[in-house]
């Protein structure tokens, strides 16, 4: 069973979860939309991670200071929406997530379990293309669409 509570965090956040909320409708239902055409997850684990390669590529500063990357990745505003802890360290952050609005975006469609956790390592494709780009491995351990407590993301300098 997925446990997913957000925690009053202001307005602000509130309004930033509504957009991640928003995004995940759509991918909710574009994935519902070609699972009814007969198409494979293949296509949308591609897309995502194509979307993560392009914002590696554009998004974040390429230097081998790996804080820099740190602070443009995990920044107040992703801390506050999903009530993350992070630490960086000898070339590893480690991020805990304790919220997504995305499972909860999937949680009011109607997703079932096993589709959070299917629509759940299709969007973390995302990150692991952005990882790929900037030559960092990427690991994800506990998610909370598994029904852990936390999703555990590691990603470390090659």
């Amino acid at each position: 069973m997925i446990k997913n509570n957000a925690e009053d965090r202001g307005q602000h956040i509130e309004d930033l979860r509504n957009a991640f909320e928003h995004r995940a409708t759509w991918m909710y239902l574009m994935y519902k939309e070609a699972k009814k055409r007969g198409l494979s997850d293949e296509f949308a684990h591609e897309a995502i991670r194509e979307c993560g390669r392009f914002h590696g590529e554009n998004k974040y500063t390429h230097t081998d200071d790996f804080e820099v990357f740190h602070h443009e990745f995990i920044n107040d505003n992703v801390k506050g929406v999903f009530q993350m802890e992070d630490k960086c360290e000898d070339g590893k952050l480690s991020v805990d997530f304790h919220y997504c609005p995305l499972v909860a975006a999937w949680q009011k469609l109607g997703a079932t379990d096993e589709e959070c956790k299917v629509l759940c390592d299709i969007a973390m494709d995302g990150d692991r293309g952005i990882c790929e780009k900037m030559n960092f491995d990427f690991y994800l351990g506990k998610t909370i669409a598994k029904g852990d407590d936390i999703c555990e993301v590691r990603i470390t300098k090659k």
